[in-house]
């Protein structure tokens, strides 16, 4: 197997060297398949400009829920997946539909709920236990129901939590098969309990009565993984461009950029790409200096990383 740190160099190498010699940006796009949360978020309003300025190159991103994003790359639809749930990232390399995988940043998911709060879950560090509560009081939970990273999450906690919401679809439990903005549209429209990312929520307008009720649970973590597709199953994926955009998101300077981006003056998005050593760089690569740890990528109060193995 191919070193994951020379191909970590390798993308990065690729950015700069794309940077070197310029591209024709009419002529140059990369398609990227990633979830409604880092579009809803505007994490990639924030981002694209700049990479698009230095490069040359512009990006398109389809934004779907992370089990659409997937299959998207695995049709050969896009030249780079970027999305967040572990399980099925590795799963898509382990297929070598993709080529590595890089973590790139995190947040955190909460569970938002009425500020009347019904099931009494308010200030619980347990997201499961706060399910379970949800269950057994019968109010309303709004549910993307869309196989994304997010909808991925919440299964699994229901499952923590010992329940089966298949049951209770359609009653208490409502899945809206769309994507986050629009179920928590919903749900405060119902007064309705929902897990959604943090970034979203801020980025979200119409909260009504809901409110933020549980957070801090390692189970709410949320790592955001990078992938090139892999041109040797899909040809005509655009592997150089690919690789300067990954590159670009793992360099100490994207890594900076998403974690200078907020909304209502907080931080949405905290950068975690691991770091290079100037023996696994290219020489492309060498004259920047490795990341490096800053107050703007320390852990948030908020969010509590999950153990090492995960």
């Amino acid at each position: 197997m191919i070193n994951s740190r020379f191909l970590r160099a390798l993308a990065i190498g690729m950015f700069w060297i794309v940077l070197a010699f310029g591209v024709r940006a009419a002529e140059q796009f990369i398609t990227v398949a990633s979830t409604t949360s880092t579009d809803n978020s505007g994490l990639f309003d924030f981002l694209l400009p700049n990479f698009t300025e230095k490069t040359g190159i512009k990006v398109r991103v389809v934004a779907v829920g992370t089990g659409q994003a997937i299959r998207l790359a695995e049709n050969g639809d896009a030249d780079v997946l970027l999305v967040h749930h572990r399980p099925s990232e590795e799963r898509f390399v382990s297929a070598d539909h993709g080529i590595q995988r890089f973590d790139v940043m995190y947040n955190d998911f909460v569970i938002v709920g009425p500020k009347a709060d019904p099931a009494g879950v308010k200030g619980s560090a347990d997201a499961s236990a706060a399910l379970e509560k949800i269950a057994e009081a019968q109010v309303p939970f709004a549910s993307r129901g869309d196989d994304s990273g997010t909808h991925k999450t919440e299964l699994g906690l229901w499952q923590k939590a010992g329940i089966d919401v298949k049951s209770a679809s359609g009653a208490w439990y409502r899945e809206t098969g769309a994507g986050m903005g629009a179920t928590l549209n919903i749900a405060s429209g119902m007064n309705a309990y929902a897990l959604t990312d943090r970034a979203t929520w801020l980025q979200f307008g119409n909260k009504g009565e809901l409110e933020i009720l549980v957070e801090g649970d390692s189970n709410l973590f949320n790592q955001y993984g990078v992938i090139l597709v892999n041109p040797k199953i899909h040809p005509h994926v655009k592997a150089e461009l690919g690789q300067a955009f990954i590159g670009w998101l793992l360099s100490p300077e994207g890594q900076s950029r998403i974690a200078a981006y907020r909304i209502e003056g907080q931080q949405a998005f905290f950068p975690n790409a691991k770091p290079t050593t100037a023996s696994d760089r290219s020489p492309a690569v060498r004259r920047q200096p490795a990341t490096k740890a800053t107050p703007e990528m320390a852990d948030p109060p908020h969010i509590q990383p999950p153990p090492a193995d995960r």
